[in-house]
């Protein structure tokens, strides 16, 4: 009798361990998460949005990249449309918004498209075998005007430029000055902003400004409408080193696709109707890889102006 109740105690325990160890692992069940979860994935998108600045008249440049449009659509095996922009801030806005997939962002563009919205850099412009350039100052040929000092020196003066956010048009001209010593822009000069870089050279030209701030050499672009356009407009100085233009990525592109679209412009260096199409847009001659530090430059000018610019 002893054993037998011995034996119904030790059978009793074990069952309330096993039930106990049953409850346990239920209940592990429902309160952990499931281990075999999907990772979230990032959605192909079904077409691409290629954002564009006019560096010459808008219709020109939409007709223009109509190739780019069409071997891109093919090499990545989705819809590319281009979109030209009235201005940087649209642009850097439509990338920040999903609406602007690729952007053809300039040095200041893509450092603040890169704050505010995350942008990633992955392509840069090579011109003349350079990846960087300089800013010009330039004055009709027979302006009183001689030396960038002058410019300093003399108040009033109307000064013409592309964009508030234009590197070379206004951003580092316009720090260049602010080294030599004015300290509000704004009492001392009158500016227009007119849209184009060659815009800013025919406002010289007509007599609308007494100076414009444009990329080196902007002349050049104006040279089948005005064949004496290098006599006519005469430059008086530069700033120091830009890093070129970039090719900039929305923030949320699959990897896949940014690497995609990295590689596909990298091959136009091989593909003489793609870079006479990118030398007529944007006056590229190739293209190179790019990060972001090599922007370092540009963020320091940009520090002079975020707040301004940020409003």
């Amino acid at each position: 009798m002893i054993l037998k109740k011995y034996l119904l105690l030790v059978l009793t325990a074990m069952l309330m361990l096993a039930l106990a160890a049953c409850g346990s692992s239920e209940t592990s069940k429902e309160e952990s998460p499931a281990t075999d979860a999907k990772e979230e994935t990032v959605e192909m998108p079904t077409k691409l949005t290629m954002g564009f600045i006019p560096s010459q008249e808008a219709d020109k440049i939409a007709d223009t990249v109509k190739p780019l449009e069409e071997k891109l659509s093919e090499i990545l095996g989705i819809p590319v449309e281009a979109q030209v922009m009235v201005d940087f801030v649209g642009l850097v806005e439509g990338m920040r918004t999903g609406q602007i997939d690729i952007g053809f962002l300039n040095p200041f563009g893509f450092v603040q498209a890169e704050d505010r919205a995350g942008v990633e850099v992955i392509l840069k412009s090579v011109r003349n075998g350079s990846a960087s350039y300089n800013a010009q100052f330039a004055v009709a040929a027979d302006s009183d005007i001689h030396t960038i000092e002058d410019l300093v020196n003399n108040h009033g003066l109307v000064w013409a430029y592309a964009d508030t956010l234009s590197t070379s048009g206004f951003l580092f001209p316009a720090a260049h000055l602010m080294g030599l010593g004015i300290e509000n822009l704004d009492d001392h000069y009158t500016q227009i902003v007119v849209g184009g870089h060659d815009n800013a050279i025919l406002a010289v030209l007509d007599g609308t400004a007494d100076f414009a701030t444009t990329f080196n050499d902007a002349r050049t672009r104006l040279e089948g409408e005005y064949p004496t356009i290098m006599e006519d407009i005469r430059i008086i100085g530069y700033t120091d080193d830009i890093p070129n233009d970039t090719i900039s990525v929305r923030a949320g592109l699959p990897v896949e696709l940014k690497n995609a679209i990295r590689e596909a412009f990298l091959a136009f260096n091989d593909d003489e109707e793609m870079i006479t199409v990118m030398n007529e847009v944007y006056t590229w001659d190739a293209i190179a890889p790019a990060a972001s530090e090599d922007y370092d430059i540009v963020r320091e000018v940009f520090g002079l102006f975020k707040d301004q610019l940020s409003q």
